[in-house]
């Protein structure tokens, strides 16, 4: 029988940045939960397989390749300790990347997405439901595990709207309306920063369940609640702040502008729009240092292609949105920095002479974010 030959080990360059083995095999040793069980004292290859529920020498064959990499170290022949990377993939390590790469978790649907990455730039949609039979906000509701591990992993993206709460003046607000608050996280913080304020989780059932229950375990469910809503269609009344954090970039441009008017419909006149969001730079100024915030981008730019792939949705610029807000009567008038690197931008009426699908928005007043 004819077997394919060795592939010809490639020159560093490009042909290691699209090297396909590195990448799965990291997310194996994830899974494989291996940096916990070492650090919990199976370090003989014979013990670790039997932890990590693994074939010994498909295990060995795995650690070499990882080895050689400087995830993990081999001090002595059979014997295997952490190293710095390793020790990332702890469970317990606070950077929390084990999760995000674990393939048994919902991580591990997300990427499974990828190899269709040609499909999506293409069609310019998602392929989620392509891979895995159904839209992804449906695929991953109809699983509580599924739903459980989701919810895990959105804990700590939620990190990039810290600050929210002491970071932005709420002091002319009286009732604010968090559209798609889960669980009501970052309504409890922006709500105890003010006691003034109350607030309402707006959100599908199943997370106003759930956000019921963590607001009154926090004490206070008698300034915040929550509702059932489908926020393409109607909002709760009565709110003069309709807070989106980290909605609109999981839409296309024409579902962006639905769930927009929404928010306006249920605006009154002195209202605000709030909408969180990483944002993308602008193009840089010629003079621009070069690599300025280039992790940034690069995070930013990955974010994006999931963002596709997953959802259909997309990273945007501040000047996206405001162009988008400009098509439901709104024009933005503060972008302010959170610590947590998010960027809330506040969209106000315009007056009714600017309301036109071809205006063009206010430029936003910069703020320098609270430290």
């Amino acid at each position: 029988m004819n077997t394919p030959p060795d592939r010809p080990e490639p020159a560093p360059g490009l042909a290691e940045i699209a090297d396909v083995v590195t990448p799965f095999a990291v997310r194996a040793a994830a899974t494989l939960r291996l940096a916990d069980h070492i650090a919990a004292g199976h370090t003989r290859l014979p013990d670790l397989a039997e932890a990590a529920g693994a074939e010994p020498r498909a295990l060995c064959r795995l650690l070499r390749f990882l080895t050689c990499r400087n995830v993990f170290a081999e001090p002595e022949p059979g014997s295997y300790a952490l190293t710095d990377l390793a020790e990332e993939l702890r469970s317990d390590h606070p950077a929390n990347l084990r999760q995000w790469l674990d393939a048994d978790e919902v991580a591990g649907r997300l990427d499974a997405t990828f190899p269709h990455l040609v499909a999506a730039v293409r069609s310019g949609t998602s392929v989620y439901a392509e891979v895995h039979g159904a839209p992804f906000w449906e695929d991953v509701g109809a699983s509580a595990a599924r739903t459980a591990s989701f919810d895990r992993l959105m804990a700590q993206v939620a990190q990039s709207t810290r600050g929210i709460g002491t970071a932005y003046d709420w002091s002319d607000v009286r009732h604010v309306v968090d559209v798609g608050g889960g669980t009501g996280a970052l309504l409890r913080e922006v709500v105890e920063a003010h006691p003034h304020l109350r607030g309402t989780v707006a959100d599908q059932a199943g997370s106003v369940a759930e956000a019921r229950r963590y607001l009154a375990a926090h004490g206070l469910d008698d300034r915040a609640d929550a509702a059932t809503c489908d926020m393409f269609t109607a909002l709760p009344p009565g709110g003069d702040a309709y807070l989106l954090s980290r909605v609109l970039a999981d839409w296309d441009d024409e579902q962006a502008v639905r769930i927009l008017r929404t928010c306006v419909a249920a605006l009154p006149d002195h209202g605000r729009v709030l909408v969180a969001e990483r944002v993308l730079p602008d193009p840089p100024a010629p003079d621009a240092p070069d690599g300025e915030d280039l992790s940034e981008i690069r995070r930013l730019t990955s974010h994006d292609l999931r963002m596709l792939v997953l959802l259909g949705g997309r990273k945007r610029t501040a000047a996206d949105y405001a162009h988008l807000a400009a098509r439901t009567g709104l024009r933005l008038r503060t972008s302010h920095r959170l610590p947590g690197g998010a960027t809330v931008m506040e969209f106000r009426r315009a007056p009714l002479n600017q309301r036109a699908d071809a205006a063009t928005p206010e430029p936003p007043r910069h703020t320098p974010s609270a430290q």
